[in-house]
C-alpha cells in the first residue's frame, strides 16, 4: 500500500507492487482498483504498478468528489513517487481523470494508455440519463439507478442494463460502488466539453477499445485521436469495455509496450 496526502487533507490510498519504474493505474466505474490485479501481476516482474483507489469509489468517504480533486490525488500519489515522470493508465472514467492530470501536471508523465475514456464530444454524455439515475439514487433504487446508467448513458441494451441492475440484489461489493458510479458521471458531466483542451497534453498516448464495446465509446477515441499530438489507436479484437479482466495478458502487454516507447 502507498499512501499519500491530498491538497485538501484527504488520504490517498494505492496498491503497490513491484520494483522499477512506475506505473500509475486509474480505474473506472464499479471499482476499487482490483479489477486490474491480474494486469499489475503481469507487469510486476520488470514495473512498479501502483492502483490508486479513486476517492469517488472510496467507501470510507461519504462526500461525492469533482474530477480536480482526483487531479489532486494523482498529483500526490506522483510526488510520492518520487515526483514522475511515470506511465499513467485510465480506464472509463479513470481515463478522463488521466487527461485532465496530464493536462495540469506537466513533465509527471512520460506518457498515457486511455481505455475508453467517456470524453464528451458535442455534449455531455449523461445529461438527463445521469440526473435520473441519481434521482432514483435519492429514493434508495440502487438497482434502478445503475439499470438507468447501463441503458441510457453506457447505452448497454436493455435487457442487459436490467440484468446488471438486477445484480444489485444479489451482489453487496457491486451494490456499495453504485452510489460513487452515478457521482462519477455527475462529475464528468459537470466537468463538460474538454476535448480542445486537450490539443495541449504533448505526451504520447495509446487510445485502447475493444471490439465489441459499445459504438460510442469507439467514437470518442476518434475524437481525441484528432485533438492528441502523438497517438496509437489499438483495438482488441473480440473484447469490450472490461479486457483488463477478460483478457488481462494482453492489455499488460499493450501497457508495457507503451512503456518501452516512451521511457527515456
Amino acid at each position: 500500500m502507498i499512501i499519500a496526502t491530498s491538497a485538501d487533507g484527504v488520504q490517498v490510498h494505492g496498491a503497490d507492487e513491484g520494483e522499477g519504474p512506475a506505473v500509475v493505474v486509474l480505474h473506472g466505474g464499479l471499482d476499487d482498483g482490483s479489477q486490474w490485479k491480474k494486469v499489475a501481476d503481469r507487469l510486476t516482474p520488470r514495473l512498479r504498478v501502483v492502483r490508486l483507489h479513486r476517492r469517488q469509489y472510496r467507501l470510507d468517504l461519504t462526500t461525492p468528489s469533482t474530477i480536480a480533486q482526483e487531479v489532486e490525488d494523482v498529483r500526490a500519489i506522483v510526488a510520492a513517487l518520487g515526483g514522475g515522470p511515470v506511465l499513467l493508465v485510465g480506464h472509463s472514467s479513470g481515463g478522463v481523470v488521466a487527461l485532465e492530470a496530464a493536462l495540469a501536471l506537466p513533465g509527471a508523465f512520460t506518457g498515457l494508455v486511455l481505455y475508453e475514456p467517456p470524453v464528451a464530444v458535442g455534449s455531455i454524455l449523461g445529461g438527463p440519463a445521469a440526473a435520473a439515475a441519481r434521482d432514483a439514487l435519492a429514493r434508495g433504487r440502487r438497482g434502478k439507478a445503475l439499470e438507468i446508467f447501463m441503458r441510457d448513458v453506457v447505452r448497454l441494451t436493455p435487457w442487459k442494463a436490467w440484468l446488471v441492475g438486477a445484480f444489485t440484489c444479489v451482489y453487496p461489493t457491486l451494490r456499495a460502488f453504485v452510489p460513487g458510479q452515478i457521482h462519477d458521471q455527475l462529475a464528468l458531466d459537470r466537468l463538460g466539453l474538454r476535448l480542445d483542451a486537450y490539443r495541449d497534453i504533448g505526451i504520447p498516448a495509446v487510445l485502447l477499445g475493444g471490439e465489441t464495446s459499445p459504438a460510442h465509446l469507439s467514437g470518442r477515441l476518434d475524437a481525441l485521436a484528432r485533438v492528441l499530438p502523438a497517438t496509437e489507436r489499438v483495438t482488441l479484437p473480440r473484447q469490450g469495455h472490461g479486457a483488463h479482466m477478460s483478457a488481462p495478458g494482453q492489455v499488460a502487454q499493450i501497457i508495457e509496450e507503451q512503456y518501452r516507447k516512451v521511457s527515456p
